[in-house]
């Protein structure tokens, strides 16, 4: 659409823009072999039966619009002028989705053009299981330093409704202003949750079942802060990394910006106790991006070897590490855990990334611990700027790993989350502009085949262009945030409840 209809266009298409009874078929329409160009590229995907319905904007040209959706039983229609825009009604779209449970449903795009109507050839939707309800992410401006406007928010798939978890202060007001960052929950629920707060009022922040509590994690037995969560799935128990890290700005290549780390540790929290204890503490090994396994027997990690760091201080690795950053490579590791005595085994190379010239970062394990999801790129593990990153899987069964042929892009693909039936992988990718990670969702079949990508649906498809902000770590649960913004802002402010952890030499 041109900008001059932006603001009386908007209007105008919205008010003439059906859907459902008030959309008819054209009755003359002459068939082509020319394919309608849409916004999202919505064609030939599996889908989950409870999604929210996939609206399209169609951008080849034309006056006139519509689609027909065609199940086994029966099919809806949505109607658009100029602007493309093909609403799909919420019902009638839910209802043909139950209908269709584990079939196919045909898509026919007409369009009226140079005053003759064309039918253009269908693609196919491929109805299956349901993923969790719920999205979490945060929203970010590609600022890399100024955190003024962002904040934790949830989606519900089914729908379109968006509601704030958490937001800063949105103003400049330097006092009160904060970045907030790595949310998780335990096992998909979230009765359990977590996440940073950096800056001003800075601290952890822990919600169970309804209860809020702000932390401050630092010790001077600890590396640094906090930083990538991982909560056992049954007991209140979380592993993290601590991270100490810097960026850097490319001059001529292709990636805009380099997040480097040049120290990181794991962590044992015990969160009834608020006691930490360290798990690895290494000036050689860079530990990193902890996981459970969803039996909990298990924890999974990302180590890069940097013989140089041995028996240097923090000063001196953070002056070495932008020589160095393009030579580090992270490989994937493994070490049991007994949860009765509360103790780790040996840690055991899960995949030797480094051999290949290659480096992991975020493994995810599948929910019935098959699959081992993780990405794959050329150096360093802040994958999200590297588009050299791809998502790959180990079969833990077989060993083989493989990577997501049809999920994947050109662009990079990287942080994930799994859905809880294991059936639906969400993901960051930057494929549509190289510059904004948008939510993509591909189906992952019993057979550990992966399917072709889709962006997250929009009531307006325009919404992930217009909107100038970066979807970041989203996290799939199947229940809402139980907590408001209000609650979670009175602990944030209150300084002087901040609690303290103590420090555990063992476990």
């Amino acid at each position: 659409m041109k900008l001059k209809y932006f603001f009386i266009g908007l209007v105008v298409a919205s008010a003439l823009t059906a859907c459902g009874s008030d959309a008819a078929i054209p009755s003359d329409a002459t068939p082509t072999d020319e394919a309608a160009e849409i916004y999202p590229d919505y064609r030939d995907i599996y889908i989950p039966s409870n999604i929210a319905p996939l609206n399209i904007q169609v951008t080849s040209g034309g006056d006139e619009f519509v689609a027909a959706i065609k199940g086994k039983s029966s099919e809806i229609l949505a109607a658009a002028t100029e602007d493309g825009k093909l609403k799909f009604d919420s019902t009638e779209w839910h209802a043909l989705l139950a209908d269709n449970q584990n079939g196919t449903l045909e898509v026919t795009i007409y369009s009226h053009r140079d005053g003759k109507w064309l039918q253009h050839p269908a693609y196919a939707l491929h109805v299956a299981e349901p993923i969790d309800r719920y999205l979490s992410y945060r929203l970010i401006e590609p600022s890399y330093e100024i955190y003024r406007q962002l904040g934790l928010y949830q989606r519900d798939l089914e729908t379109f409704s968006e509601k704030p978890i958490y937001e800063n202060n949105r103003s400049y007001d330097s006092l009160n202003n904060h970045c907030v960052n790595c949310h998780n929950y335990q096992n998909y629920d979230t009765k359990r949750m977590l996440f940073h707060v950096r800056a001003s009022h800075g601290g952890t922040v822990f919600v169970d079942n309804g209860k809020i509590k702000k932390l401050n994690m630092n010790s001077d037995s600890i590396l640094s802060s906090s930083v990538y969560p991982a909560w056992h799935p049954k007991r209140n128990w979380v592993v993290f990394s601590t991270n100490q890290t810097g960026q850097a700005f490319h001059i001529s290549k292709k990636e805009k910006i380099e997040v480097m780390d040049f120290g990181s540790d794991l962590i044992f929290f015990d969160a009834d106790a608020a006691t930490s204890t360290n798990l690895m503490k290494t000036d050689d090994h860079l530990e990193t991006f902890p996981c459970w396994a969803p039996d909990g027997k298990k924890l999974y990690y990302c180590s890069a070897y940097v013989r140089w760091f041995a028996g240097r201080d923090t000063k001196a690795r953070e002056n070495a590490i932008t020589v160095v950053y393009d030579s580090i490579r992270y490989n994937v590791y493994s070490m049991t855990f007994d949860e009765q005595t509360r103790t780790f085994g040996e840690p055991v190379l899960e995949y030797d990334c480094a051999s290949l010239g290659k480096s992991a970062s975020v493994p995810r394990v599948s929910p019935d611990g098959r699959y081992l999801l993780f990405t794959l790129g050329d150096f360093g593990q802040f994958h999200i700027w590297h588009k050299s990153s791809d998502l790959y899987v180990k079969d833990l069964q077989t060993g083989e790993v493989y990577p997501l042929t049809n999920a994947n892009s050109n662009d990079v693909d990287s942080y994930h989350t799994w859905s809880s039936n294991g059936r639906w992988i969400v993901f960051s990718s930057r494929r549509d502009d190289g510059s904004y990670t948008r939510p993509y969702i591909a189906y992952f079949d019993k057979d550990g085949h992966d399917h072709k990508a889709f962006l997250l649906p929009q009531e307006d498809p325009e919404q992930n262009l217009l909107l100038l902000k970066s979807y970041n770590v989203p996290e799939l649960t199947r229940s809402a945030v139980p907590v408001t913004p209000e609650q979670l802002k009175e602990a944030i402010y209150d300084d002087s409840a901040t609690g303290k952890i103590t420090y555990k030499s063992k476990l």
